[in-house]
């Protein structure tokens, strides 16, 4: 096994919207669409797309959902034997709104994945053991990450914490013991309370991070591309050009793919670029999972852009 992903999966019902309707107001939209998504469950299928052996640690309600998101997870080859069923509770959903200029505001509902506990962490164990490199989100219990990243450290498995939704909570001495922390600019704003607007600024926060130990800081900018922040170096790998039609999902597949090319050579600056480039063709098209390219689509990008 290459990779293991411990964090959740939702299902996204995404609204393509003209504009948000104020209070009380009602609107007609163009079109909706229903997904496979979860921060986890996306970056997990970005790097089994990429050709990683990927498990997944994750919990689904027992609702109409369930069965779908496990057939899903297998559909792309993930091993999804830690992938349980909560009696009673709804799987995780998450309502997208995306605009016409392809930028989307989400909303979550944790669902089962609020019962990923540190105890299913520790009953993956012997599967764990065998992988490469361990990937975390923050749309479970903090402390089930805390568990996942002491596990990493124990058996010398390289950590990626994606703090993702951003909280206040996180405990920075537990980050500081994760290899690779990889914020988008807004997730960094709200974890240093240091703006973000320039690229200075994002230098700035980043190491602010830095100072408190934290190894390796990847700032995903979207379009203005990624800052790669060490106690020794700062460097700016530049995004693709391309002609955004849907944002949602574009971080995860960049960690999908970062992952994926870590765990493959060890080569940080590769894989800031390869997934850099993986996440600049998913906004190519709608959706988050539906939206990561197939090996073959990557390969033909990469001919012509780099």
């Amino acid at each position: 096994m290459d990779i293991a992903v411990i964090g959740s999966n939702m299902v996204d019902l995404i609204s393509y919207i003209d504009k948000m309707p104020k209070e009380g107001e009602t609107l007609e939209a163009p079109d909706f669409e229903i997904g496979c998504g979860g921060k986890g469950a996306n970056q997990a299928v970005a790097a089994a797309k990429m050709g990683s052996k990927v498990m997944m640690v994750t919990k689904v309600g027992d609702d109409l959902f369930a069965d779908n998101t496990i057939r899903n997870l297998e559909k792309y080859g993930i091993d999804t034997e830690f992938t349980n069923k909560v009696p009673n509770t709804s799987s995780g959903v998450a309502p997208i709104f995306v605009d016409p200029d392809s930028k989307n505001r989400i909303l979550i509902i944790k669902g089962a994945n609020k019962y990923l506990l540190p105890e299913d962490v520790d009953r993956a164990a012997e599967k764990l053991k065998e992988c490469a490199l361990i990937v975390l989100q923050l749309e479970v219990p903090l402390e089930t990450v805390y568990r996942a990243i002491e596990f990493g450290n124990e058996h010398g498995i390289p950590v990626i914490l994606n703090p993702a939704p951003a909280t206040k909570e996180l405990d920075f001495n537990y980050v500081c013991k994760c290899d690779f922390f990889i914020p988008n600019e807004t997730e960094l704003e709200i974890l240093t309370g240091m703006p973000t607007e320039t690229e200075a600024n994002i230098k700035e926060a980043a190491n602010t991070l830095i100072a408190k130990g934290v190894k390796d800081v990847i700032v995903t900018m979207g379009s203005r591309g990624v800052m790669w922040v060490t106690k020794e170096e700062v460097r700016k790998i530049d995004s693709f050009k391309v002609d955004a039609i849907d944002t949602t999902g574009a971080g995860d597949a960049f960690i999908g793919c970062f992952a994926h090319y870590y765990a493959k050579n060890k080569d940080i600056q590769q894989a800031i670029k390869m997934a850099t480039a993986f996440a600049a063709l998913s906004v190519k098209k709608r959706g988050t999972q539906s939206s990561y390219p197939s090996m073959e689509e990557f390969e033909e990008f990469l001919h012509i852009n780099v």
